[in-house]
């Protein structure tokens, strides 16, 4: 049986992404991913010409891209010129008004990888995206078919 087609107005827009680091709302957010890479070792059987692979380890990336409005993370990068590894939890939410219902993960012991210390051009709008990494997550709203 072929499945309904499904509306236009209900694919979810990044407009209505919102991003919570440490429990602050990072509102001048204008980009956000997070994934899992999964790192695979080649597996050869006897009897098979096609190679396999096994998923042997996960590792978990993203980004977050800002407008440029206050000093991110100097904080957390000044504790590591003093040799302190903070980690931080972040929580990201997706819900679109005209969507089938919001989504909403946590992310967690999440490494910031770099800081950005000042980045502008003239005649251009500020922007900072600050790339991570993370070893856990946690579904805590899903939208299902």
């Amino acid at each position: 049986m072929a499945q309904a087609a499904i509306p236009a107005n209900r694919v979810m827009a990044g407009t209505w992404g919102q991003v919570w680091v440490d429990g602050e709302l990072w509102a001048e957010l204008s980009a956000f991913q997070a994934k899992f890479t999964y790192n695979k070792s080649p597996v050869n059987m006897c009897g098979a010409m096609a190679e396999d692979a096994k998923v042997t380890s996960v590792k978990g990336t993203g980004s977050i891209t800002v407008s440029k409005v206050f000093t991110r993370n100097h904080t957390q990068a000044d504790s590591l010129l003093e040799g302190r590894d903070v980690r931080a939890t972040i929580v990201a939410k997706l819900d679109d008004p005209d969507s089938y219902g919001a989504e909403r993960v946590a992310l967690y012991n999440v490494s910031f990888d770099d800081e950005t210390i000042m980045d502008f051009a003239h005649g251009q709008l500020g922007q900072t995206t600050h790339p991570f990494t993370f070893t856990s997550r946690e579904w805590l709203d899903v939208v299902k078919p």
